[in-house]
């Protein structure tokens, strides 16, 4: 039998300042000719790695940038898009300096996304003169639009959802619903019910409220998704394409400054381009883990 090439992937934690903050998302290599690990065998892998998205990378060599196949998978099942594993998957890229450009390409089942480094201002290390370069990384996402609920829809199942919660608006995407209750505190506070989420006619729930007078943020949000083994995503970059649509339409702003209110939290900065229906989400990643798969 000949033995499989070993697997490197690293364990990111995107949209965090700080380890074991943000969402954590495993990144994996595969080559380009490596024909032996069938999507059986990636999903298993995903399910082992037991993150909200585990994501596969494989480069690819005709493009005038740099372009890697990229698709991502929650422990149960393969999705169409994910902002924080992408964020992962750029942040390895740039840190371990595998392409000589400051931006790279993602094709995906979402079309071609791209990631660009942005340096940010030099910072000095703790305890010394010495100073260590740092960056964000910017994502162009395609803008996700919200639109009224289907009338017939049974509203009483959101409400159910996030138990009892005040809601002031509810909205659709093509796959996703979005809850808009009364309060940040609403949203920090609210205790949700994951079997009725469960029940619930779409993919995944949002739920999000603008921030208090004084606020450095705009809005926040939490993101719901037991039908693909995510009770509760940590930050859920895809879910701020229809975010940053909806409160677009309610603020006037393109330029939005957005909390997940999570355990374990995240913040995204996000820009709205309404003329190219494009969302740039900006956020920066820490690697906490590496390693390889060995099957």
């Amino acid at each position: 039998m000949v033995a499989r090439k070993r697997v490197n992937y690293s364990v990111v934690d995107a949209f965090a300042d700080f380890a074991f903050k943000g969402n954590p998302a495993a990144v994996c290599f595969l080559d380009e000719d490596d024909d032996q690990r069938d999507d059986a065998w990636l999903q298993s892998l995903a399910a082992e790695f037991n993150l909200s998205e585990t994501c596969f990378l494989t480069p690819i060599t005709v493009s005038d940038f740099p372009r890697f196949s990229l698709r991502w998978f929650t422990p149960v099942a393969e999705v169409d898009l994910c902002g924080h594993a992408t964020l992962a998957s750029a942040h390895v890229i740039f840190s371990n300096s595998l392409v000589d450009s400051e931006l790279v390409e993602f094709a995906t089942r979402s079309g071609i996304l791209t990631a660009k480094r942005v340096p940010l201002t030099s910072e000095l290390k703790d305890g010394g003169d010495e100073k260590e370069s740092t960056f964000l990384i910017e994502l162009d996402f395609p803008v996700v639009p919200t639109c009224d609920i289907n009338s017939t829809t049974d509203l009483s199942v959101f409400s159910n959802a996030v138990n009892g919660a005040t809601i002031v608006d509810i909205k659709a995407t093509e796959k996703d619903v979005l809850v808009v209750l009364s309060s940040w505190e609403s949203v920090t506070e609210m205790q949700p019910r994951i079997d009725e989420i469960s029940k619930c006619p779409c993919e995944g729930l949002m739920v999000t409220a603008a921030a208090s007078a004084g606020s450095q943020y705009d809005f926040c949000s939490r993101y719901f998704a037991p039908k693909f083994g995510i009770n509760e995503d940590p930050v859920t970059g895809s879910a701020h394409c229809a975010l940053a649509h909806y409160w677009n339409t309610k603020m006037n702003k393109c330029d939005l400054l957005a909390y997940q209110a999570s355990s374990r939290g995240g913040t995204l900065n996000v820009h709205l381009d309404k003329e190219k229906q494009r969302v740039l989400l900006r956020g920066k990643a820490i690697t906490v883990m590496e390693g390889c798969v060995l099957v």
